[in-house]
């Protein structure tokens, strides 16, 4: 058969030389989209569960074995050459289809079958995940669940992420969402020893005279201002203080150790409130936010043990 509409990189593997794929090629051509996706080896390795050199060296069989350059490489950065993307827009798809019918396959299993990557705040694996561990693994002893957990935003398609948990205000919208935790509420606290030295304050404008605990946003950088409502109205406030964490764990331990005020989920202090290591102020003034949602890319295909877990973790009305 001639071929004349296809590059001979891209003839060579959609059935046009050779009717059957060997499976090393094929290891070869899922190494390609994932760094081309990637642009990265070390994230792509990670996607792999390889390492970069072992990816590396793959990549590099790949260029040889079809006589031309997919990548340009330099110290910092990778992508596609022009023949790397034609290449990945062609196999793109055909890699989608396949793993659409592996699943179709896996569905004729009694149980669900394989490895869900989540991508997911502390709080939420606390919370959240951390509840559920046990009764998971004896209800669906051939899924693996494999938690990575980053306080940060993370865009789990790019990083390779199967579904991903994070408060509903953040949301992106081509997501299929699902609640797993009621709307969430805000708490000011101190400690005891902190109000001995200080008047609590009356009113969120009175925080200015006040040590507070800063938050730095992971993603942005920012320094957030903490958030209130009055008569239904939201507002923002600028604080200052002798502390700025990146961490709400070691805001609730400084705020217990009597450093100064922190602005925290409510249900990340109940057990120091109950206890009266921490100590409440402006309560009428703390707003509502929605709370944590599953979420995973609603163009894929949603695998069996996916389901299973979305299954579990799904909040009952």
């Amino acid at each position: 058969m001639t071929v004349i509409d296809k590059p001979p990189y891209i003839a060579c593997f959609v059935g046009y030389d050779s009717p059957i794929m060997r499976a090393n090629e094929f290891a070869e051509l899922a190494a390609f989209i994932a760094v081309a996706e990637e642009l990265s080896f070390r994230r792509a390795a990670a996607r792999l569960n390889l390492t970069p050199s072992t990816l590396s060296h793959t990549l590099r069989a790949l260029e040889k074995r079809l006589g031309v350059r997919l990548l340009n490489r330099t110290t910092r950065t990778v992508s596609p050459t022009d023949a790397g993307r034609a290449l990945l827009e062609t196999i793109t798809p055909a890699f989608a289809t396949i793993e659409s019918a592996i699943e179709d396959v896996n569905a004729f299993r009694a149980k669900p079958h394989g490895t869900v990557r989540l991508n997911v705040p502390l709080m939420a694996a606390t919370n959240v995940l951390a509840p559920i561990f046990g009764a998971f693994a004896r209800d669906y002893p051939d899924v693996i669940l494999e938690v990575a957990v980053n306080d940060g935003f993370v865009d789990i398609v790019k990083q390779g992420f199967d579904a991903g948990i994070r408060l509903g205000e953040r949301l992106e919208q081509d997501m299929t969402a699902v609640r797993v935790t009621r709307d969430m509420r805000i708490a000011i606290v101190g400690a005891p020893e902190y109000f001995v030295r200080h008047t609590p304050p009356a009113t969120p404008y009175e925080l200015v005279r006040h040590s507070c605990i800063g938050y730095r946003q992971i993603t942005s950088g920012v320094l957030y201002r903490w958030e209130f409502e009055e008569e239904g109205k939201s507002f923002s406030v600028p604080v200052t203080g002798p502390l700025v964490l990146d961490s709400l764990d070691l805001m609730i331990a400084a705020a217990v150790d009597g450093v100064g005020l922190a602005h925290t989920p409510e249900s990340a202090v109940a057990d120091q409130l109950a206890s009266g290591a921490l100590v409440r102020v402006l309560d009428t003034w703390c707003t509502s936010f929605p709370g944590f949602y599953l979420y995973y890319p609603g163009r894929r295909q949603t695998s069996a043990a996916l389901r299973a877990l979305v299954d579990t973790l799904r909040l009952d009305d």
